[in-house]
């Protein structure tokens, strides 16, 4: 018994120290979600933007008008749904674990984050309108995955080896071009809902 007890009090601790230094009310609700805004988004740009012309290549090509416009939207559409979809599953978990959402490690996690994704996207938006099309989808997994990496530090540590993979991707979409946006499905819509759906089954 007194064994048992304090096997029982020392796991007690380790999970006091992990909170108070990581944020765990991530959800897998919201990587399952915003994998199929992912894959949404991308059919939708396969559909009234790649599909009218060979933009993924590995050169310059001419993009303007409607077809940028429409890049655009899809591309700022899916990233507002994604980020809201995940706000609020995370909220969601944390008010049923009864945990502050925006305490010092989800400003830390968050930080942690918009550094590689904010420098990802202020470079996708200079290739983008430099014609450099068919770059896109590598650099944007790329930097995701560096984000993620990034913040394992201060969240759940497996997310890690999806960061790790979607860094993979990258360099996959990179050496492909022409699949790269079947690349980028890969990585931010069927690797999302995986992930997701693993750490769901967990929590």
């Amino acid at each position: 018994m007194e064994k048992e007890k304090y096997a029982n009090d020392l796991r007690e601790i380790r999970e006091i120290m992990s909170r108070s230094s990581r944020f765990l009310s991530l959800s897998g609700l919201s990587g399952v979600s915003t994998g199929v805004i992912a894959l949404v988004g991308a059919l939708l740009a396969h559909q009234y933007v790649f599909n009218t012309q060979d933009f993924l290549t590995i050169g310059s090509v001419s993009i303007e008008g409607e077809n940028l416009r429409l890049l655009l939207l899809i591309s700022f559409g899916t990233l507002l749904l994604s980020v809201l979809s995940a706000l609020w599953f995370t909220r969601r978990k944390s008010k049923k674990e009864r945990q502050y959402v925006w305490d010092l490690q989800a400003k830390r996690l968050l930080l942690n984050l918009m550094i590689p994704l904010t420098t990802g996207g202020i470079l996708s938006l200079i290739f983008l309108f430099r014609g450099y099309v068919g770059v896109l989808p590598s650099i944007t997994l790329i930097f995701y995955g560096l984000a993620l990496v990034n913040g394992s530090h201060h969240t759940l540590s497996h997310i890690r080896y999806l960061g790790i993979a979607e860094i993979v991707l990258g360099i996959v979409a990179l050496l492909f071009i022409e699949q790269s946006l079947y690349v980028w499905m890969m990585g931010f819509g069927v690797l999302q809902i995986i992930y997701g759906l693993i750490i769901q089954r967990k929590g």
